[in-house]
């Protein structure tokens, strides 16, 4: 089975085991670069093929986080975008034999609340974000929009 085991327990048996967490919030600007154009190749009839919308919107989601303020190097943006090839092939194509590996990949940066345990950082959430929000409720969709674009972009 994949991963990397529970995730660390929020206090230590040992003071030696004890580890200073990191807390990271976001800088306020875009890492990385948007998602080339023409990356995934062309259709039959020789059409560039667009990302897909899920992936796009993910690709951003990464690049506005403060996860994005830490990857600071080419080399962290390429591994992402290598990921985000994976992402595309998953909703475009209703590939789901990729999330396994995209979900490990994604644990590197810290996407999930276990992930940033494991990592030994925490996120710093603005006071104008009501708890469980992060600001984005308004933006959230429903599980049928998201399917309604997976033939879609």
């Amino acid at each position: 089975m994949a991963g990397n085991g529970a995730a660390p327990k929020g206090s230590r048996s040992r003071k030696r085991d004890e580890d200073a967490r990191e807390t990271i919030k976001s800088d306020g600007r875009l890492g990385g670069w948007d998602l080339p154009a023409g990356a995934l190749g062309t259709d039959k009839d020789g059409t560039v093929l667009d990302w897909n919308a899920n992936t796009v919107a993910w690709w951003n989601a990464f690049r506005a986080s403060p996860q994005g303020t830490r990857m600071v190097t080419e080399v962290d943006w390429f591994f992402l975008l290598d990921t985000a090839l994976m992402h595309n092939m998953m909703w475009a194509n209703q590939r789901w034999d990729f999330a396994a590996e995209v979900r490990l990949r994604v644990a590197k940066f810290g996407a999930t609340p276990e992930d940033r345990a494991r990592l030994k950082f925490d996120i710093e959430v603005p006071e104008e974000y009501p708890a469980g929000t992060a600001g984005n409720a308004g933006n959230v969709t429903q599980l049928n929009t998201r399917r309604d674009t997976w033939g879609s972009a």
